[in-house]
């Protein structure tokens, strides 16, 4: 995944104002990346570390996470699956799930459009209901029914089928999609997390290979940027 330092993120600056509000999960945020494929000094991130810098610093922040079904489906490990069910069953929940079964008959017909429309664009095929993108689609097909807008991923098809929703006509205009980058930001900003472990953790994703070592920024550039970008929104 690139990181974009050329413009300013409207969603960021909307959530820099209202934290309560719903913002959706993907898998990918709940698991500890893993690109030991890169080689072998590379070791996939432990989950303990991973939680204690990353998610628990993440429900801190958002007081409305929220996930689709479908992605619940596709939560691998017992210690991620025990950690996501907790979220959900503490009282009051600290992690809203959804149903296609709470949609209404009209939004019910509504979400298979919505389906088969950014299906096409993905290796998710209704019909056969395969794993394959099936979290991402089905995420953004609910969210747009019911109208919610803000969806987080470590993922790039999320982002094309909702910053190219004009282009390929995903009727996901006017939805957003938030960077993992964007919110380590965030969470080095608001101070929610030990930032040596933030910077880790962004090496991890961003900063592991040649060709990203060539593409995106090194920690503190990218720090300095982000800075720029929303200097005067975050206190």
């Amino acid at each position: 995944m690139n990181v974009d330092l050329k413009s300013q993120n409207p969603a960021m600056l909307r959530l820099l104002g209202d934290t309560n509000t719903i913002v959706f999960l993907d898998a990918n945020i709940f698991i500890p990346p893993d690109r030991s494929y890169l080689g072998a000094s590379i070791k996939p991130m432990d989950f303990q570390w991973f939680k204690d810098n990353w998610l628990e610093p993440l429900f801190v922040i958002f007081l409305n996470l929220a996930i689709h079904e479908a992605v619940y489906d596709e939560l691998i490990g017992n210690l991620v699956k025990t950690y996501v069910d907790a979220k959900i069953n503490t009282d009051p929940a600290r992690l809203q799930i959804f149903y296609d079964t709470d949609l209404t008959d009209l939004e019910s017909r509504l979400l298979i459009t919505f389906i088969h429309k950014l299906s096409v664009h993905s290796s998710y095929n209704p019909d056969m209901n395969n794993s394959k993108d099936r979290g991402e689609v089905r995420s953004l097909s609910y969210m747009a029914v019911k109208g919610y807008l803000y969806f987080a991923a470590n993922d790039d098809l999320p982002r094309r089928l909702i910053e190219n929703a004009c282009e390929l006509r995903t009727g996901l205009d006017g939805m957003s999609f938030l960077h993992v980058y964007e919110l380590i930001f965030l969470l080095y900003k608001k101070r929610c997390s030990d930032p040596k472990a933030l910077k880790t953790l962004y090496k991890y994703i961003y900063f592991m290979t040649k060709h990203e070592k060539n593409t995106n920024p090194e920690w503190s550039v990218f720090i300095d940027c982000m800075d720029v970008l929303y200097s005067g929104y975050l206190l």
